[in-house]
């Protein structure tokens, strides 16, 4: 197994641990809005330095 394989699975554990901890919390809106909020900024700066 290579290291980015191995890296790849953790962070998506992480990830689901995340949404597990806001389900428990009662924040999933909080979560839901932030991560869609990543991701638009994400997109955005990978246009701008392309």
């Amino acid at each position: 197994m290579r290291i980015n394989n191995i890296r790849k699975l953790l962070y998506g554990l992480a990830k689901i641990l995340g949404d597990v901890n806001a389900v428990k919390k009662g924040k999933v809106g909080k979560r839901v809005g932030r991560r869609i909020a990543g991701k638009g900024t994400g997109k955005l700066l990978g246009k701008l330095f392309k």
